[in-house]
């Protein structure tokens, strides 16, 4: 048996891997007219079979559980009863689902296994979507946090709704994910778009998750998304080393660019114990150069826009814009740690829409209303920088700059040979103590 195919649990044995605390809700059913709202032949058959093989009389099972002690709405669907399809009464069940999280303030944490909406009800199982989509909407509202795992087979409406709308989206190995079920996308479309691996590379999904695992990695994210909040900002981390302020600006700018300082890997591992990366633009992209998440610092939870020092790409943007937006709905702040030469500008950035991603990466900064901290760890490259900067809580590394312009760039621009570079550097005044002594920052920490 393949990996994939191993995942295929039943509504009850996916619950069984996450939690051995779980209370189904009261079960809405209510009159049901015979053969469904459109009296399709043998759909009454087609359920009770269904019954039959299951155990259960509809797609989904709703209910309030813990995980390692985070309580959570947990939701499951059954692929076996008409495989996981959504109909009106899968409607209802999600429908208390979403209520029961919003009445408790819990997170709800589903379990999908879907081929979509049912086609024996018609257009009526089809705005069965709508009805998610509002109740998704309205926990968003609340400042509640939504986890999706998506099991195999995950497509179609179920899909576009529970799974591609939740905050974080986990997927177990191999699963097949997609709007486009097997059985009707085109017959030379690549495989490997439909996989959870395939997904992930494309920026649709945060992680791969083990079986085994699934149940710590919820638990984290229960505890990052649905612990107590901090009182107040991110606290600023501390440098690493003591190497005294740069001469001029050139000096500023080389060890800014030095191969062996250190680089946003280390300042996260240093600051969070704890931490769990959320990945992609949700828009087909992911950029290797800025990492997104959340993670515990202090026993509080922090979210976190990294750059790693390369230019960065138009997803990187977006992802950001995307963790601080989320972010300010869960009333978690922030931390940016910036370090890049610019952003990318090639022509392949600007298809993929640059101007607008950074104009997003701006948007979410000014926007948000939890308090958004900044440490220049390196490069801090003219826009590209700053659009995740703080502009009220910015602090500097000694071996950090940050300029308008690259010197470099600016010397070609008044028409300066290459000896101009370095005078250039420092009339920009871009080393760390001009930022402060500018208003730009706070503070240079690690002088």
């Amino acid at each position: 048996m393949s990996e994939r195919m191993s995942e295929r649990m039943s509504a009850r044995d996916a619950i069984a891997a996450v939690t051995r605390d779980f209370t189904e809700l009261p079960l809405p059913e209510g009159e049901f007219p015979e053969d469904g709202p459109l009296a399709w032949a043998g759909y009454d058959a087609a359920r009770a079979r269904a019954t039959e093989r299951t155990g259960e009389t509809e797609s989904v099972v709703p209910g309030v559980a813990t995980i390692e002690g985070r309580p959570c709405v947990l939701v499951s669907f059954e692929f076996g009863f008409l495989g996981g399809s959504l109909g009106r009464r899968t409607g209802d069940r999600l429908e208390a689902a979403y209520e029961t999280a919003r009445e408790r303030r819990l997170p709800l944490v589903s379990l999908i296994a879907t081929g979509g909406s049912r086609m024996q009800e018609g257009v009526l199982a089809l705005a069965q979507l709508q009805r998610v989509a509002r109740q998704s909407a309205l926990l968003r509202e609340a400042g509640l946090p939504q986890i999706a795992v998506v099991r195999d087979p995950t497509t179609g409406g179920g899909w576009a709704t529970l799974g591609a709308g939740a905050d974080v989206v986990l997927a177990l190995p191999g699963v097949q994910i997609g709007f486009a079920g097997s059985r009707v996308r085109p017959a030379d479309a690549d495989p490997a778009a439909y996989r959870a691996e395939g997904q992930l590379a494309a920026g649709q999904i945060d992680a791969i998750v083990r079986k085994e695992e699934l149940r710590g990695v919820l638990a984290g994210w229960l505890t990052l998304l649905g612990g107590a909040r901090p009182t107040g900002p991110a606290p600023v981390p501390e440098a690493f080393g003591t190497s005294g302020l740069p001469e001029d600006g050139w000096d500023a700018v080389s060890r800014a660019r030095a191969a062996g300082r250190p680089r946003a890997e280390a300042y996260l591992d240093a600051y969070f114990p704890h931490r769990q990366a959320l990945v992609g633009d949700r828009c087909g992209g992911v950029d290797p150069g800025m990492l997104c998440g959340f993670g515990l610092h202090a026993g509080a939870s922090y979210a976190y826009a990294a750059q790693t020092g390369t230019a960065t790409r138009p997803a990187g943007y977006r992802a950001a814009a995307r963790l601080i937006r989320l972010a300010d709905r869960l009333g978690i702040p922030v931390l940016t740690l910036i370090d890049t030469p610019g952003a990318a500008n090639d022509a392949e950035a600007e298809r993929a829409g640059q101007g607008a991603a950074i104009a997003d990466a701006f948007a979410a900064v000014a926007s948000a209303r939890v308090p958004v901290t900044t440490l220049v760890i390196g490069e801090g490259g003219s826009g590209g920088a700053l659009a995740l900067t703080s502009p009220d809580r910015t602090w500097v590394t000694a071996d950090s700059y940050f300029s308008v312009i690259a010197p470099e760039l600016a010397a070609a621009i008044l028409k300066r040979d290459a000896s101009q570079v370095r005078p250039t550097a420092s009339q920009l005044r871009l080393r760390p103590q001009d930022l402060v002594e500018l208003g730009v920052a706070r503070g240079v920490l690690g002088a």
